[in-house]
This record gives structure tokens, sequence and C-alpha cells, in this order.
């Protein structure tokens, strides 16, 4: 038999006067499973996570977590659940080791404070008052607090914001290794890079609604093969270009400032055919990219900041 769902959603709906900010959204979550929530402000991911954290009330639909009602069963769900913001919790006056021993004392099987210190790289600072932490020392000190109780479900808003690399890193390994011992993890973040490497499947929402979810590998196959990317200086003649390669005007495009995108197959000709076209404008041409679309890309598409 399979194991049930960690986390059940369906035809979630929470609506802010007139405003549907979740719009019928369904979502099913299994054990262990590292599930990336992915979509432009204002798409209703706060929201959705909130409902399931017991924090807000649906205004409609079913929400199931670890088998329990968010609300109705809050008290039992609780001290199951991890939750990191990506903002706010800390007590400013207190010591990383001083919080984290506080929070471990709201549990029966608590992690060690210190072990946990030195499992996200704070080891050297739990004698330093919060409030003098840096932006990301702080990050991190909030994941400790979230994985404190030993969760079954752990929430995760933007859990590298303002980390350096090498903390970044750490993070992206610990929340492998939770998933490795069951440790079912909701990620919200606003970096592709990090929700392709870590997630096992991923759910794009806009306007409060499902616009696409699988695996990062199939949302990119899905939204098709043949694209070459490449950076250079900015505000190229994108109808030039096309015309140089032979492609309609709309199949070149300049996705963020210096990054541009070419909806064709990267043959030897066409790419022959661009790198010529840069040298004879006196254009420098970086790094450049042939195969399937990113995850980035998929995602603008898909949220309209990019036409189709």
């Amino acid at each position: 038999m399979p194991s049930p769902p960690a986390i059940e959603v369906v035809d979630l709906v929470k609506r802010y006067s007139d405003v549907r900010a979740v719009d019928g959204l369904s979502l099913s979550i299994g054990a262990g499973e590292v599930f990336g929530l992915l979509g432009p402000n204002g798409a209703g991911k706060t929201s959705t996570v909130e409902v399931l954290e017991g924090y807000r009330t649906a205004d409609g639909g079913t929400v199931s977590v670890l088998g329990l009602d968010p609300v109705d069963d809050g008290p039992a769900l609780r001290p199951r659940i991890g939750v990191m913001l990506q903002e706010g919790g800390l007590y400013p006056g207190l010591r990383p080791l001083e919080l984290l021993r506080l929070f471990a004392a709201y549990y029966d099987d608590a992690e060690d404070p210190r072990h946990l210190l030195e499992v996200v790289g704070l080891a050297d600072a739990g004698r330093t008052l919060v409030r003098r932490l840096s932006g990301g020392q702080r990050q991190r000190l909030s994941l400790a607090c979230a994985l404190v109780g030993r969760p079954e479900v752990v929430f995760l808003d933007e859990p590298t914001a303002g980390m350096d690399p090498h903390a970044r890193a750490t993070t992206w390994n610990l929340v492998r290794g939770l998933a490795e011992r069951g440790t079912t993890v909701v990620l919200t973040t606003h970096a592709m890079d990090e929700a392709e490497h870590l997630c096992d499947r991923i759910a794009i929402v806009d306007h409060g609604r499902l616009v696409a979810e699988g695996t990062p590998a199939a949302l990119t196959r899905d939204a098709g093969a043949d694209v070459v990317t490449f950076s250079a200086a900015p505000g190229l003649d994108l109808a030039g270009l096309a015309v140089a390669l032979g492609l309609p005007a709309a199949a070149v495009r300049e996705i963020h400032a210096g990054d541009y995108s070419v909806d064709a197959a990267g043959t030897p000709e066409r790419i022959a055919d661009l790198a010529v076209w840069m040298r004879d404008r006196g254009e420098r041409l970086d790094a450049l990219r042939t195969g399937r679309r990113s995850l980035e890309e998929v995602f603008l598409r898909l949220t309209g900041a990019v036409e189709q």
C-alpha cells in the first residue's frame, strides 16, 4: 500500500475582501519529498503556506498536513512541523545558543542546540547577540529554530536569502539530508537554481492558481528543447540579429539586461552566424549555451513575465 501524502490540498481558496489570493489550488506532497512552491510576488504562495501552517483559515477547499487539519488540530500538529520565516521571529536580545535552548524546551525530543549551531555553521557565533548577527547568519539561525523540534514537515521561506556561497551550499546539503531521513520539505524561493537543484517536484502558481507541476527536468523538457542562450552587452539590435540568424523577430529576446535567448536549435551553422554577427559589431559574446530551456525561462513564460 502506498503511504498517504504528507500534505494534501484540494481546491484551496483564500480570500482577502474581494481578492482571491488562492483560487482553487490543489497539491499532493509525499512524505520525504522536497517540494518547491514557486510563483511571482502576489501569486498566493505565502497565503497557501500560512494555511498549511495553521496561521490562516481557508475560505474554501480542504487541507491536510500529516493527516490533520492545521486549524482544528493545531495543538497536535504544531509540535510536528517546523517553520522558517524569511524575516523576524527571533528575539534580538538573546544569543543564538540561548534562543535555541529556549525553543528546544518546547519539545519532548528536541535536537541538541549546540549540535544544531554547528550544523548551520554558527558555532562561533553562539554567544553573539542576535541583533548583531549579519542577515545571512540570522537566516541560518532561523533555519536552526525551524529544525530544533525534529519536525516531520518543515516549511522554508527563501532559506538562503542573504547567505554567502559557502553558507548557501551548507544549507543545500542540510535540506538534502532532511529529505534523506524522511522529513518533508516545502520550499518557497525566487532562486531558480536553488529550486532546480533541491526540489524533487515543483509547483508554479500564478494568480492563486496552479499553472504547472512536475519535476524540474520534466518542466524544462515539456517547455520544448532547442534554445540558445548567451550573455553580451545590454541593448543589442535584436531585429538585426534575428535577420542574421534567419529567424522571426520574436525568436530573439533579451530576458534580462545582457542575457539573451534564441528560440532555435543551436546548430553549428547558427552558432557560427551568431559569432560572426557579434564580431562584425565589435561585441563580446559571453556564457554561450545550447540545449533545453532553463527553469527560470520556463517560470517567466508560464507566469507571463515573458511573451510566449
